[in-house]
């Protein structure tokens, strides 16, 4: 049996795989040589590769419009990218390239509207979908939406009280939506989403403050978010029954209500024996809905997803180098990185997410067991199990240039949680963070969005220096 990195891969998966190649004995990344950008930028390195995400929303909606041509599917279907996933204007613009439409969680996202329509990237028609609890700022900037003509703004209620606020400062007609609360996992410590109106109480408010006042606001949408995303398990089918019965339910005293919004995502591949049938869950899902409504004898709504991590996740990369190795017992051989998983990749620490690591380079050594370490003085920055395995193999280090080692599909969330640019734990700066995508003429170019966080920088924020 052979003993190199490169053979316990093939041994192991499927390689190369689409997006993911080696040549000359260096990985490519969507067909980016990696030395060369490594060579041109150096490390730790974020990588962003924006012709990946229009990629991925153009498969989502092939596959919706395969589905709905299959099961003859009588709604529309739109896809909106939540922002949440990442905010920079590199990422948003480009997504809404595609034919896309938005959803918001909180006040400040309603800011980025306005300056994506004084840019002309966005009309006023584009769907907008207003999600999570809302304070003041956050109802205040959706009226002024409303009332500035953005007919197409869907505040989806959160709560009983929330259309008060809208009832009294939006002076047009708009339409609403409403979030079920949905029913958590058995492994959560709680039964019910915080979020969300409970089911059974949502017909009985309909009535009482809705029904009649279909001149000034109507029931346009039903929401439901699972945090598990799209699964094909009991849980996932069972919440999914849940709202398509709540709404054949409503549609039947609802005339107005023609649209599901099925919150939640598509996984994305976090290791190299990812299996996912995306096609196979798009048709489920279209035909249990359609199922559901020629039973009760109602009309099919319209599909609305809302996918962050799907739509932009597989975009990034982060890019480390190994600068020592040390020994400390018979078991454990530690790679320390030049960077930290706590400030770079905080989903590795705070919820134990995996990520799709591979080196970069040295894959014709011999392999080891390793954890990666980062250099904060933190004892959980470390890295020590992919999601296939509890464990890491990397090549051995023997010399010559450094080992590279890339966490892939890593931009959603990350730069959100840790905050982008600001102070860090232990003052490890932000890596600098590198774009990727075609020019005007259709040729790949790159260049630097962000260069790495300075000591100067800094110590402005921290106060010493005015």
């Amino acid at each position: 049996m052979n003993n190199t990195y490169i053979d316990l891969v093939q041994q192991t998966f499927n390689f190369p795989q689409p997006g993911l190649d080696v040549k000359d004995g260096y990985l490519h990344f969507n067909g980016l040589d990696l030395k060369a950008i490594i060579e041109k930028y150096g490390t730790p390195l974020k990588l962003t590769y924006l012709p990946k995400i229009g990629m991925q929303i153009n498969k989502a909606k092939d596959m919706f419009a395969k589905a709905f041509k299959k099961h003859k599917y009588e709604g529309e279907y739109y896809y909106c990218y939540c922002t949440k996933s990442s905010h920079f204007s590199f990422v948003v613009e480009e997504a809404l390239k595609h034919g896309i439409h938005l959803e918001t969680s909180y006040a400040y996202d309603i800011e980025i509207i306005k300056k994506l329509y004084e840019k002309k990237k966005i009309t006023k028609d584009i769907f907008i979908i207003c999600n999570g609890f809302k304070q003041k700022g956050y109802t205040r900037r959706i009226a002024q939406l409303l009332n500035g003509g953005f007919k197409n703004v869907i505040p989806v209620l959160d709560n009983k009280d929330e259309l008060l606020a809208y009832r009294k400062s939006v002076r047009v007609p708009f339409k609403i939506g409403i979030r079920v609360a949905a029913e958590e996992e058995p492994t959560f410590p709680f039964y019910t989403s915080r979020l969300g109106i409970r089911a059974k109480d949502i017909l009985e408010f309909y009535v009482d403050n809705i029904e009649g006042y279909e001149d000034k606001f109507q029931l346009k949408m039903l929401h439901i978010f699972l945090n598990k995303g799209i699964k094909d398990d009991i849980y996932y089918w069972s919440e999914l029954n849940k709202i398509i019965n709540l709404y054949c339910q409503l549609r039947k005293i609802c005339p107005e209500l023609d649209s599901l919004n099925i919150g939640g995502g598509f996984p994305i591949k976090h290791s190299l024996g990812f299996e996912y049938d995306y096609q196979f869950m798009i048709d489920e899902i279209v035909s249990n809905i359609k199922a559901a409504c020629k039973r009760s004898k109602v009309p099919m709504p319209n599909i609305y997803t809302e996918f962050g991590s799907y739509t932009v996740g597989e975009s990034m990369a982060h890019i480390y180098s190994v600068i020592g190795e040390k020994v400390q017992n018979d078991r454990e051989n530690w790679y320390m990185i030049d960077s930290s998983f706590i400030t770079t990749l905080p989903d590795t620490w705070g919820i134990g997410e995996k990520f799709l690591m591979l080196p970069i380079n040295k894959w014709e050594n011999e392999y080891q067991r390793v954890v990666l370490g980062g250099i904060t003085c933190d004892s959980h920055d470390y890295y020590d199990s992919e999601e296939h395995i509890n464990e890491v193999f990397l090549p051995k280090i023997n010399g010559g240039e450094p080992l590279y080692v890339g966490f892939f599909h890593t931009g959603a969330y990350q730069d959100q949680i840790s905050g982008y640019g600001g102070i860090k734990h232990c003052l490890i700066p932000s890596p600098k963070h590198v774009i990727i995508e075609y020019d005007k003429n259709g040729k790949l170019e790159d260049w630097v969005y962000a260069k790495e966080q300075s000591a100067q920088s800094m110590l402005k924020i921290l106060g010493y220096i005015k």
